[in-house]
């Protein structure tokens, strides 16, 4: 294991925020830890990076107690902040040569690996200073240095929030390639595509505890069902009739009321269960329905199936 967690707990004013989280990261994988807003995540992190001391547990990072041997862990371990650190009167190649120079890292090497990291992120033209850079270019070189010090665990907080799809789509060949090279990344993030699509193992928190964890077609096949029919009413006046409606059927798991005029159903079976849902006498007049969708479960779908929250 990368990483190791055990009972970590930590309170601010008598509040518990990490409440005995347990939690194993394997080398060499992309770990996503979810949760909505006050979750407990971001806490959880800084308590990773070093920055920040638990009330109690024990956690270890490449066999290291990141509290005995706190010194060995910031030689291994890179995090990229929801906030900037950048010298915003430097280049962009420039900002990456002087934090690699803080890891020992050769000025050959950093100049040669300055230049392939920019070329991937699509800012090699770029010989301005950072000042003049857009919010999502710095974005971009926020997380390209981390990558130049060439270290062995990436704890990033949302490293794609607020770009645009480009951008997201280089961030995640970059986080690909990092994971080929061997690299052990954790990020935060609420993106559930995101997380889907990249992560090999999903923590997802709540109220500061994992309360589900696994890959993500473990989560989708463990905690969620296979037909989800979304339903978008005219006349919210009778919603609370509709809902009740469908929960009075046997094959329907769940309903949830995502607004004054959606329901989210999920329901076991076929094509014969949709009917007869379609059968309901809500369905009769058409034009009190603005919207019906039929799909298969998702991640945010098992999100939402655990916590009750959509991630906002």
């Amino acid at each position: 294991m990368a990483i190791k967690i055990d009972n970590l707990t930590k309170s601010f004013n008598n509040k518990i925020v990490v409440d005995h989280l347990n939690l194993e990261a394997k080398k060499g994988e992309i770990s996503s830890l979810l949760g909505p807003n006050g979750a407990g995540k971001s806490t959880t992190i800084k308590i990773l990076a070093t920055l920040l001391k638990s009330d109690d547990g024990t956690v270890s990072i490449n066999g290291y107690d990141i509290v005995k041997d706190y010194l060995e862990v910031r030689k291994i371990i890179g995090m990229t902040p929801q906030e900037l650190v950048l010298y915003e009167e430097l280049t962009a190649s420039e900002n990456l040569i002087f934090f690699g120079m803080m890891h020992s890292h050769s000025k050959k090497w950093l100049n040669n690996e300055s230049k392939r990291i920019l070329e991937l992120l699509g800012l090699a033209n770029r010989k301005d200073k950072v000042k003049n850079f857009s919010g999502g270019m710095k974005r971009r070189l926020n997380l390209a240095i981390s990558i130049i010090m060439d270290i062995e665990v990436l704890i990033l907080d949302e490293p794609t929030a607020g770009l645009d799809p480009q951008s997201q789509n280089q961030v995640w060949d970059i986080l690909r390639d990092l994971k080929m090279r061997g690299k052990t990344i954790i990020l935060t993030t609420h993106d559930m595509h995101e997380a889907e699509i990249l992560s090999d193992r999903v923590f997802i928190m709540n109220n500061g505890k994992i309360v589900a964890e696994g890959t993500p077609r473990q989560l989708k096949e463990m905690y969620s069902n296979e037909n989800i029919l979304e339903v978008i009413f005219k006349n919210t006046n009778q919603l609370e009739d509709v809902l009740k409606s469908f929960q009075s059927l046997t094959f329907v798991k769940n309903v949830i009321k995502e607004s004054n005029n959606k329901l989210r159903i999920f329901f076991e079976g076929n094509m014969i269960n949709l009917t007869k849902m379609l059968n309901q006498e809500y369905f009769a007049d058409l034009t009190e329905i603005l919207e019906i969708n039929l799909r298969q479960t998702t991640l945010e779908d098992v999100f939402i199936h655990l916590t009750g929250r959509e991630l906002k």
